[in-house]
């Protein structure tokens, strides 16, 4: 298998879950600023030209969250559940793509992509509103973690992958993370695990 990734919130997941499963994958940085992402041999793979991306054998899979489901079920790893909590990790994807990390993921643009990519001063308009909606859906997210390890239980999920993927950026990007107690016990619990802490982490010095 072979993971095209960027320092991007979508690869973080998807490379914290290859390495916390210890695939014998290839992993295979594209430089944004170069702009890796719009070749033709990656296009191919990706024709949305983002990143990540997986190739494995004659498969060609876009998208974080399928990327993940498809490590997890290759390697029969319970973070993808076998059972009704599928369910509920397919829940926590969307709520978070609709919700949570939509508008994390706004912050993380305004204040870690523009300066990156020198697109300017960040928009106060649209920081002040995704602001407002990260605080109004990290207070539901916070409630739910009050008695939970993790988003379903006492159990690593993809759920939980999918919907922290923001939160290692959180300081630069501006997202109120100590406002919610229950979400910051939730993302230091995930910070011990080597895979989640270091997911870019270069292989030669794994």
């Amino acid at each position: 298998m072979k993971l095209y990734f960027a320092e991007t919130t979508a690869s973080w997941k998807t490379c914290a879950v290859a390495r916390h499963l210890q695939l014998d994958i290839e992993f295979h940085r594209l430089d944004l600023m170069k702009g890796e992402q719009r070749t033709p041999e990656f296009l191919a793979i990706n024709p949305n030209g983002k990143a990540p991306a997986l190739v494995d054998g004659e498969l060609r899979l876009w998208e974080s969250n399928a990327i993940m489901c498809h490590m997890a079920l290759k390697q029969g790893s319970p973070l993808w559940p076998r059972d009704h909590a599928q369910v509920e990790v397919i829940r926590w994807f969307d709520w978070s793509s609709s919700h949570f990390s939509r508008f994390a993921g706004e912050l993380f643009f305004e204040h870690v992509i523009r300066k990156r990519f020198g697109l300017g001063e960040p928009d106060g308009k649209a920081v002040e509103e995704a602001l407002g909606y990260v605080r109004r859906y990290g207070a539901i997210l916070d409630a739910h973690l009050s008695d939970r390890c993790f988003l379903l239980g006492d159990t690593l999920t993809l759920a939980d992958f999918a919907v922290a993927t923001t939160l290692p950026y959180a300081d630069e990007a501006g997202i109120p993370l100590d406002a919610f107690p229950s979400v910051r016990r939730w993302h230091d619990r995930l910070m011990e695990l080597p895979a989640w802490r270091s997911p870019f982490a270069d292989p030669a010095g794994d």
